[in-house]
This record gives C-alpha cells, sequence and structure tokens, in this order.
C-alpha cells in the first residue's frame, strides 16, 4: 500500500472519485453536499493523494490551502471493500504530517451529520478534530458537522 500526490490524469481515480461525488449527492440535500468534481480538485490550491494497492486505488483525500495558516481536509474516502482495516487512519496521519510540514496551524473539515457520517465523525475525533463554527464559506447547516484541529 502507498500513498501518493495524484495528478488526477488517471481513469482509474477519475471513477474512484466520481464514484465518490455519486454517493454524496444521493445522501446530502444539494445545498448540503460540499464535494468538489475533478475540475475544483485540479485547482493549485489543492493537492490530492491516493491511495494505492496492488496498482488499484483504494483511498483517496484531498488538502485545500484557504490561507497561509488554515487548510482543509476534502474528498477522503476508503474504498467500501477496503474499510475496517485501519487504512482511513493512516491516510488521515499521512495528510495531517503534510499540512504540518507545509506550515499550516490549522485543519479543518465540513463532514455530515447524519447517520452515514457517524464513522467518519468517530475517525476525525479519534484523531483529534473538534467541533467548531464554520469556516471558510461555510453556512450554519444542520445536515453539516465541522471539525477542526490544531497542528
Amino acid at each position: 500500500m502507498k500513498i501518493v500526490v495524484d495528478d488526477l490524469s488517471g481513469p482509474e481515480i477519475a471513477e474512484f472519485l466520481t464514484a465518490h461525488v455519486d454517493q454524496l449527492r444521493a445522501i446530502s440535500p444539494p445545498e448540503s453536499t460540499h464535494v468538489l468534481d475533478l475540475d475544483e480538485l485540479r485547482r493549485p490550491e489543492v493537492t490530492i493523494w491516493s491511495m494505492r494497492e496492488t496498482g488499484d486505488v483504494i483511498g483517496c483525500a484531498a488538502l485545500k490551502e484557504l490561507d497561509a495558516d488554515h487548510a482543509e481536509l476534502k474528498s477522503m474516502r476508503i474504498a467500501p471493500t477496503h474499510q475496517n482495516r485501519g487504512l482511513a487512519s493512516r491516510l488521515l496521519a499521512h495528510i495531517t504530517a503534510s499540512a504540518q510540514q507545509r506550515g499550516f496551524s490549522r485543519l479543518s473539515l465540513e463532514t455530515g451529520s447524519s447517520d452515514f457520517f457517524e464513522p467518519a465523525r468517530r475517525l476525525y475525533a479519534k484523531h483529534g478534530f473538534t467541533p467548531c463554527e464554520p469556516f471558510a464559506n461555510y453556512q450554519p447547516d444542520p445536515n453539516s458537522t465541522f471539525l477542526t484541529k490544531a497542528l
């Protein structure tokens, strides 16, 4: 298993991210779906990593620079067939370390508030994320949970 910066040019990562976007759009109301599409993930302020095993994409996560001190975790996903192996924790630790190396002092994220997102909220809490007010351009939303962590 390896974690690499991905340029989003391969069909495997595009397919993986399309499945992610489709799933989130099916679960959350449109006004509460804050997932980035491929074009948005290609912006210069975003870095995305793919987690690969024997060449297959089994996970991904992105880091979006909000300002010189603050970054946002985006597009965190582990393939359903690879869940419950500790891979999400490994990927989250990798992204957190990258954010620290880049000099960010805060890492924040938005995730859903429904039961579907409970495993994600538990993962983030396990890694030191705590509830916060909406940040960046987010607005209060009963379908969203906002979390942050000082680095």
